[in-house]
């Protein structure tokens, strides 16, 4: 008996002390030291990270802490809202009930959600399931997301309202990420399997994988144990900001999980579907995902060692320094997080952190890349930081601008009374503004949890101050005609929508 333990332990050695030596440099000296400076650099409470290699996991770990002011630590098991790394969960579900012959890519939307409609008559004919999974219906990036993100809104009436989206760009030619579109793409599931999306998910893919600790919808997240807070500072100083309440939008943005239950995800992804030895889904299924649908970009990078950039079901796609990888990140309030498989190397990363207002976590991305890639080693933090410092710098500078503005204590050139009333927005509905004091206060309806508040500060252009810490403090800016108040112009931080909206009175 006490051979077999000796015998146990020695092997046990010998395989770790395989993985370490395959580890690069990098990843087995340096990465420890990287992430702590890079966590003080970036004001990042808390990050996890997993790399796979040859079918094992040989890097998991956490790193800082789940919430500021506590003591307890981010570890592998510590939940994280993946936000759109559940796109590629969707995508490969559609792909699955394809190859079961349930439906298929290129059938029209509608045939599943009658009545669907683009703005365009032409496109709305025509779309495909295929479309809607490649960003490639002529909208643009995050357009309406404003509306639909963190809102009332049912399922059906966001898929409702995308017939109000006007697109600036040509449909079938260019990437313009929908989150709305993927909701719909979810939303065929339930109509070809009789199951929900959810569930769906977590039978096909979460159970079969051992995804114990791995959650398809954000309801009763904060509940959860060992849970990272969200927190953003791309407006001031560090804070808590509300956790996002996004199941409406759960086949785009909805899953939460962590890096032990990720690396589960990635190495199926490595090893054509299967999971210690059984098929999770058919390799024809992982193909379709990586099909180039969508070209985002086919010219030499300046940075990086590739030289095109695409989107297939759920996942971008990109050469680099000889290699094809597959990746995405995903963005909540509060939360940015990603994935990254590199089948010619065997090799998966999967890093997550709770400040949204950080790029640490893809420069990290890159740096594990370059390790295991062979690129030549060079700071891929540095060069990132320098770029987000100056930005910061630069809205900080504009903020103090705005409160400069808002302290000199202007007057409107109506009475503060006749901006109050009811606007309205065609594609987000009405908002509400009312007098208090010296100031005014919005109320956004389908989002009763956030509020704004309005200060004068001159050429009937306000400063404009969000409940929520991540949505930001902007100008906002009314039009008077014939001493009326006729609308005012609203904008939101580009981490939701790139895009002001136009409210007009009633």
């Amino acid at each position: 008996m006490l051979m077999k333990q000796i015998l146990f332990c020695f092997t046990f050695f010998l395989s770790v002390l395989y993985c370490f030596s395959q580890q690069p440099a990098f990843v087995a000296d340096s990465m420890d030291a990287y992430i702590n400076r890079g966590l003080k650099e970036w004001n990042i409470p808390g990050l996890a990270v997993a790399v796979v290699k040859d079918g094992k996991v040989v890097f998991m770990k956490g790193y800082g802490i789940r919430q500021v002011g506590k003591p307890d630590k981010v570890d592998e098991n510590t939940l994280f809202m993946i936000a759109s790394n559940t796109k590629l969960f969707t995508g490969t579900a559609l792909a699955n009930l394809e190859a079961q012959k349930k439906l298929s890519l290129d059938d029209h939307v509608s045939k599943y959600i009658p009545g669907f409609r683009l703005y365009d008559e032409n496109s709305s004919r025509i779309v495909s399931i295929r479309d809607i999974l490649s960003h490639r219906i002529g909208t643009k990036t995050f357009q309406g997301d404003f509306t639909f993100w963190n809102s009332t809104l049912p399922r059906e009436e966001i898929i409702n309202r995308m017939r109000l989206l006007k697109p600036p760009f040509i449909f079938r030619q260019d990437l313009g990420y929908c989150n709305s579109c993927f909701l719909t793409a979810g939303q065929i599931i339930p109509v070809v399997t009789g199951h929900s999306w959810s569930d769906y998910i977590q039978e096909n893919f979460l159970t079969p994988l051992g995804m114990s600790n791995t959650y398809p919808l954000t309801k009763d997240f904060d509940k959860r144990v060992d849970i990272a807070h969200p927190y953003t500072n791309t407006f001031g100083e560090l804070k808590e900001v509300p956790f996002d309440s996004i199941d409406n939008f759960a086949p785009a943005a909805g899953i939460v999980s962590n890096v032990k239950d990720l690396s589960k995800w990635l190495i199926m992804q490595l090893d054509s579907g299967r999971y210690n030895g059984k098929q999770i889904v058919p390799w024809s299924v992982v193909q379709k995902t990586r099909d180039i649908n969508t070209i985002s970009g086919s010219r030499k990078s300046s940075v990086y060692p590739s030289h095109f950039r695409g989107y297939g079901l759920g996942v971008f796609m990109t050469d680099y320094n000889g290699r094809m990888v597959y990746y995405h990140t995903g963005g909540a309030d509060g939360f940015v997080t990603n994935t990254c498989f590199v089948p010619e190397e065997n090799l998966g990363i999967t890093i997550l952190t709770n400040n949204d207002n950080n790029i640490f976590f893809e420069a990290l991305r890159y740096q594990i890349l370059d390790a295991y890639l062979g690129v030549p080693y060079t700071n891929r933090d540095a060069f990132y930081l320098k770029y987000a410092t100056a930005e910061n710098a630069e809205t900080m500078a504009g903020i103090d601008t705005l409160n400069l503005r808002a302290a000199a204590g202007n007057k409107p050139a109506v009475e503060l009374s006749a901006f109050a009333g009811n606007y309205n927005n065609t594609l987000f509905g009405d908002i509400h503004i009312t007098q208090k004091g010296s100031r005014l206060l919005i109320s956004f309806d389908n989002h009763p949890h956030l509020t704004a508040t309005l200060q004068y500060m001159d050429h009937n252009e306000f400063l404009l101050t969000y409940s929520h810490p991540g949505y930001g403090i902007f100008p906002a800016k009314f039009t008077i005609e014939n001493g009326k108040v006729k609308s005012v112009l609203i904008k939101v931080n580009d981490f939701l929508e790139y895009d002001p909206y136009l409210f007009k009175k009633k």
